[in-house]
C-alpha cells in the first residue's frame, strides 16, 4: 500500500512538472514560477504571512464577539495586511476567477486549526451567503470554496441553503465598526430550518468587525441553533 501511495504521488509530480513546462503556474502573492512541489503559494510567501496568535485571537474574540454574545468562539489561521501576500491571494481568489486557491486556503485553516475546531463538535458549515447580484458578478461564492478544503480534510458537513442574503451592500471597506452593523443589518434571512439543537460554524475568508458574521449567527440563534462558531481565513483589524 505504501509503494503505490508513493508511485501515486510521484505520477502526480510528474504530472504537475509536464503541465507547468507548457502552462507555467504562478504564486498569486508574487507572481513567481511555482515550483513543481509548490501548491497554489510559492513556499517563500506563505511563510511570509504572519499566522495569528492565541493572543491575538482572544482578543479579536472579546472585541468583535463578547458583548453581543453570539458567538461561542472564533478562530482564523492568518493576519491579513494591507498591500502584502495575503491580500494579493485573497484578491486572485475573489476578483481572478481562481476558485482552487479557496480549497487549498481551506486546507490550511483544517490542518492547522483543526484540534480546536474538531472540540466544536461542529454539525454543519454555512460560509456566508453572497447576494445574488454579487454571486452572478463573481461567479460562485469563494466562502464556499473555502468551505470544500475544510470539508475534505475534517469531513465536515457544507449547507448553502439555511440562510440567503436578501440585501445587496456595497464593500464594507471603509467603514466603522457601528456603520457595518448598520450596512448589514437585516441582510439575511432563514430559508432552511432544520437547525434547530445544532452546532455551526459560520465561515468567511477575512473578518474585519464581525459584523456580518454575527447578523448571521443571530439569525442561526434565533432559529434554535445550540451554538454558533465564526471561522476565517484571516483576521484584520
Amino acid at each position: 500500500m505504501l509503494q503505490l501511495e508513493l508511485n501515486k504521488k510521484n505520477w502526480q509530480l510528474f504530472c504537475t512538472s509536464v503541465f507547468d513546462f507548457f502552462i507555467p503556474r504562478l504564486c498569486p502573492a508574487c507572481k513567481n514560477k511555482l515550483l513543481t512541489d509548490e501548491q497554489f503559494v510559492c513556499y517563500h510567501c506563505l511563510h511570509n504571512i504572519n499566522t495569528a496568535t492565541s493572543t491575538q485571537l482572544q482578543n479579536e474574540f472579546e472585541r468583535k464577539f463578547l458583548q453581543d454574545k453570539l458567538i461561542s468562539d472564533f478562530q482564523s489561521l492568518f493576519v491579513f495586511e494591507k498591500d502584502k501576500e495575503f491580500q494579493s491571494i485573497i484578491h486572485e481568489l475573489k476578483y481572478n476567477g481562481k476558485f482552487r486557491l479557496g480549497i487549498y486556503l481551506g486546507k490550511l485553516v483544517a490542518i492547522n486549526l483543526k484540534e480546536i475546531i474538531r472540540k466544536w463538535n461542529a454539525d454543519l458549515i454555512i460560509p456566508v451567503p453572497l447576494h445574488s447580484l454579487k454571486r452572478a458578478e463573481r461567479g460562485y461564492n469563494q466562502a464556499y470554496f473555502i468551505a470544500i478544503g475544510i470539508q475534505k480534510v475534517l469531513n465536515i458537513p457544507i449547507s448553502q441553503s439555511i440562510i440567503t442574503r436578501v440585501k445587496f451592500t456595497e464593500s464594507q471597506t471603509t467603514l466603522n465598526i457601528l456603520q457595518r452593523k448598520e450596512n448589514i443589518k437585516n441582510a439575511f434571512v432563514l430559508k432552511g430550518n432544520k437547525i434547530s439543537g445544532k452546532k455551526i460554524i459560520i465561515l468567511d475568508d477575512v473578518v474585519t468587525t464581525g459584523a456580518t458574521t454575527s447578523e448571521c449567527a443571530q439569525i442561526l440563534l434565533n432559529a434554535n441553533a445550540d451554538k454558533v462558531f465564526a471561522l476565517s481565513v484571516a483576521i484584520a483589524n
